[in-house]
């Protein structure tokens, strides 16, 4: 899975909350700008990137989030951006700390999260959701 991330844009949401968060998972979801629950930074694909995202897993979910998706929750917050800052986020050229926008603060998604404590792939939140990122971002929108 590392390397169907690398150099595609990774949206990360946090799903869980402060309790139980071991010292280096805490620092770590610090330093991703994932301070608060439903709170989602948008990042680019490099090894040291997915490592960060990899030791946290089990307290947010993350996949890659495509051009439309991205314009339509530049839209809907309100963050001032042109066409070409969408492509330059996209091909990794930019990011959206450029446009002073980390990390965006998302509604909790309407008809909930599918539960907080399981992994996507066996009917829970968290974890490697892929494509289907893309929905749950429309639903926090």
């Amino acid at each position: 899975m590392k390397t169907s991330l690398e150099n595609k844009v990774i949206a990360v949401i946090r799903v869980r909350g402060t309790m139980g968060v071991r010292r280096s998972i805490s620092e770590t979801m610090s330093r991703l700008n994932l301070r608060r629950v439903n709170n989602m930074v948008v990042l680019y694909g490099t090894k040291s990137n997915i490592g960060m995202i990899m030791k946290c897993k089990d307290f947010v979910t993350f996949g890659e989030i495509n051009q439309e998706t991205l314009g339509k929750l530049l839209e809907k917050k309100e963050i001032k951006h042109s066409k070409e800052d969408i492509e330059g986020i996209s091909s990794g050229k930019k990011a959206l700390r450029d446009l002073k926008a980390m990390p965006i603060r998302m509604h909790p998604p309407r008809h909930g999260y599918e539960g907080i404590k399981e992994s996507y792939t066996s009917g829970g939140a968290l974890g490697y959701r892929g494509e289907k990122i893309n929905d749950l971002i429309k639903r926090m929108a």
